[in-house]
C-alpha cells in the first residue's frame, strides 16, 4: 500500500470546524494528502465569532511536533494561528530545523474580527517565523500589521511582496481578496511574478478561506509541486469551495472542503 504525503497543520482548534485544524486537514485529505496536527490554542467559536481562546503551554506544542516529525516525518508544513510570541518563537525554532518547505498564514484576526495573535507576537512573525518560510500568504489586513505597506490597488501588491520578502521567505503570496474586482492574488520571489486570478462568487459562507488555501499549497507541495505549481492548484481548489460555501448556525459559514467529492457523487 503506498502512503500517502504528510502534511503537518500547526495551528488553532476551531470547534465550529470552519477553519483552523479542522479546516487544514479536511483540505489536506481532499487534496491526497495525510493530514497531521499540532496543536497551539483551542478557540471556542462558532458562525458568529469566537468566544474564547486559549494557548497551550509551548512545551505540549513541543512535545507534538517532536512527536510527529520524529517518527512519522514530514514532507510539508503549514502555520495558522500561533497565539503568543512564546508559540511563535518556539515553533520556528522546530522548523529551522526541518527540511520539509513551511507555508506561513500569518493569521492576526479571525474571518470575523477577533484577534488570534498576541500584538507582542507580530515581532516574532517578523523576525523568526518569515525567515523559515518556503511561501508566506498574508492578506491585506496582515500585510499592513507586519511591514505598514497598505494596499489600496493592484499595483500596491508589488509594493506589499517586497516588503513580505524583505522578512526573509523564499516566495510571498499578496492576497488581494478585499479589493474590488476579481480576486486577485500575486505570488513572487522577488524575480519571478504571477498573478493568479479568478473569478469574485457572490457567496458570503467564507469562513475559513485562508487556512484552506494555505493548507492546499502544503498538499500540493508535499505532491512535489514547484511552488507556482503548488499555489495555482490550490488557488482553483478553493475558489471551487468558496463557490460551494455554504450556510451553518446563524452567521459566516465555511467553505466547502468536500466540493469536488460531492460534485463526484456518490461512487
Amino acid at each position: 500500500m503506498r502512503t500517502p504525503p504528510r502534511v503537518l497543520t500547526v495551528a488553532g482548534s476551531d470547534s465550529g470546524g470552519g477553519a483552523g485544524v479542522q479546516a487544514d486537514l479536511k483540505t489536506m485529505l481532499a487534496l491526497g494528502a495525510h493530514g497531521m496536527s499540532v496543536i497551539t490554542a483551542v478557540t471556542a467559536q462558532n458562525s458568529l465569532g469566537v468566544r474564547g481562546a486559549w494557548e497551550l503551554p509551548v512545551e505540549v506544542v513541543s512535545a507534538q511536533f517532536r512527536a510527529v516529525a520524529d517518527d512519522i516525518g514530514v514532507q510539508a508544513v503549514k502555520t495558522g494561528m500561533l497565539a503568543t510570541a512564546e508559540i511563535v518563537e518556539t515553533v520556528a525554532g522546530l522548523l529551522a530545523g526541518t527540511a520539509a518547505p513551511v507555508v506561513v498564514d500569518p493569521v492576526g484576526v479571525s474571518k470575523h474580527g477577533d484577534p488570534l495573535l498576541a500584538p507582542d507576537a507580530l515581532d516574532a512573525v517578523r523576525t523568526r517565523l518569515l525567515r523559515v518560510a518556503t511561501v508566506a500568504t498574508p492578506n491585506l489586513h496582515e500585510v499592513a500589521q507586519l511591514t505598514g505597506v497598505r494596499v489600496g490597488t493592484e499595483g500596491d501588491m508589488r509594493r506589499a511582496a517586497a516588503a513580505i520578502l524583505a522578512l526573509g521567505p523564499r516566495w510571498a503570496l499578496i492576497k488581494g481578496g478585499h479589493l474590488p474586482g476579481d480576486a486577485t492574488d500575486l505570488l513572487t520571489d522577488g524575480t519571478a511574478e504571477h498573478w493568479l486570478r479568478a473569478p469574485r462568487h457572490d457567496n458570503r459562507h467564507t469562513h475559513g478561506t485562508g487556512c484552506t488555501l494555505a493548507s492546499a499549497i502544503a498538499a500540493r507541495l508535499a505532491h512535489g509541486d514547484p511552488v507556482p505549481e503548488a499555489v495555482a492548484a490550490a488557488k482553483e481548489y478553493v475558489t471551487g469551495a468558496i463557490a460551494a460555501g455554504f450556510p451553518l448556525g446563524a452567521g459566516i459559514g465555511p467553505v466547502d472542503h468536500g466540493h469536488r467529492m460531492r460534485k463526484a457523487g456518490p461512487s
